[in-house]
């Protein structure tokens, strides 16, 4: 089997290095728009993995042994409601702690830069190429101009063009870039995006959302006293934009709880727009897409990534395990659609429910994590999806 694997980042180097070794008898070919050469090891931007993907990348030998920061506990809370301020002081801040102890494992995920995971998988692929060059191939600086279908295959134009059994595309970039997908919504918001330097008494490992009339805002650990930013807030009503770095430091320090302030110094921030655009189904003809390739999900749930991978691993399992190829993909839609519209049917929702004027929603919010809280079933079986997603 010939097998193109179209982007380069996490999703597609993580399937590909799947895919060397447990599809022993088939030729593997990645392309990249960018150079080989090209440094990706300093790449700042922050991803957050679940236990599961970490797993899996451990399973390949492809998990980094340095910069990487474990989530040992997730906090989720949300500003009492101003317009309900008797239901703040009956029930207080509404939150819901999960720790890694309560759910028996090593850690529930665990944060770290895009230039260490891509560096390191990229290495590991190179290792792998370097062993067997007579079937696994790697065209970095080749965009893929097109993918044609065919009877039986694809076609593949890199400059070069080629014929291929089955093209994963695995390449998509954030949403503001991306053509319109089959389903599509533009929240009118954005996210704000850098890096936080936490107090000495903050505990270590502690991820942090806080659900405000604005938005979701969240902090994620990272080495060395610093956590990640993502602050989401409406366009039209955007409390970030027209202030200077201390007056943004001030408003966050409003925000998170007091178990993570003052924090102590922001970093110059970054918008994003934030979007939903998905695919209805992940494959068409002899083309696959996953990762941001098949959907980009608002970040509320941090879990568009872990997703991604899931559908990678998922993938590999089922070429390992059937030579038919178009019955393969019908089974792979059907696998994965519960993880994948259960996935993205919970952050729309979420993202959503923001922009709703209706009185009393951040007070049912509210109530929902106090519900959450109280009921330690529910709030593992919460975990373990976030963990391990659908199963």
């Amino acid at each position: 089997m010939r097998l193109a694997v179209v982007g380069a980042g996490p999703v597609g180097l993580a399937l590909a290095i799947d895919a060397s070794r447990r599809l022993p008898g088939a030729d593997i070919t990645i392309f990249d728009a960018r150079p080989l050469e090209k440094d990706v090891g300093g790449d700042p931007r922050t991803l957050a993995l679940s236990l599961g993907s970490i797993q899996w990348l451990k399973r390949l030998e492809a998990w980094p042994s340095e910069d990487v920061q474990p989530i040992l506990e997730v906090n989720v809370s949300q500003q009492p409601p101003s317009a309900l301020p008797m239901l703040g002081a009956l029930l207080g801040e509404p939150t819901v702690h999960i720790t890694a102890r309560e759910q028996a494992v090593p850690m529930l995920g665990a944060v770290l830069s895009y230039g260490r995971i891509v560096g390191t998988l990229q290495r590991a692929w190179l290792a792998r190429e370097a062993q067997q060059p007579q079937r696994l191939h790697t065209r970095f600086g080749s965009p893929v101009a097109a993918i044609k279908a065919l009877a039986g295959g694809v076609e593949v134009d890199a400059g070069i063009v080629e014929r291929f059994d089955l093209a994963v595309v695995a390449e998509g970039g954030v949403f503001a870039d991306q053509a319109r997908k089959a389903v599509r919504r533009d929240y009118h918001q954005c996210a704000w995006v850098g890096t936080v330097e936490l107090p000495p008494a903050a505990a270590e490992g502690v991820a942090y959302e806080r659900f405000t009339r604005h938005g979701p805002a969240a902090l994620l650990p990272l080495p060395g006293r610093r956590a990640s930013l993502v602050w989401c807030t409406s366009d039209d009503d955007d409390p970030v934009a027209g202030l200077d770095d201390a007056q943004r430091l001030a408003v966050l320090n409003t925000i998170f709880p007091a178990a993570v302030t003052p924090l102590r110094s922001i970093s110059p921030l970054k918008r994003f727009a934030l979007g939903l655009n998905a695919e209805r189904t992940l494959c068409e003809g002899r083309t696959v897409r996953i990762g941001n390739a098949a959907q980009t999900l608002h970040p509320v749930a941090g879990q568009g990534l872990n997703l991604g991978l899931r559908d990678a691993a998922e993938l590999v399992r089922l070429l390992q395990r059937d030579s038919d190829i178009d019955g393969m993909l019908r089974r792979l839609e059907w696998q994965r659609g519960p993880d994948r519209w259960a996935l993205i049917a919970a952050t729309d929702f979420l993202a959503r429910s923001f922009t709703w004027q209706l009185p009393g929603a951040g007070a049912a919010r509210g109530l929902g994590l106090a519900v959450l809280q109280a009921l330690p079933p529910l709030k593992t079986a919460l975990a373990r999806q976030m963990m391990f997603g659908r199963r």
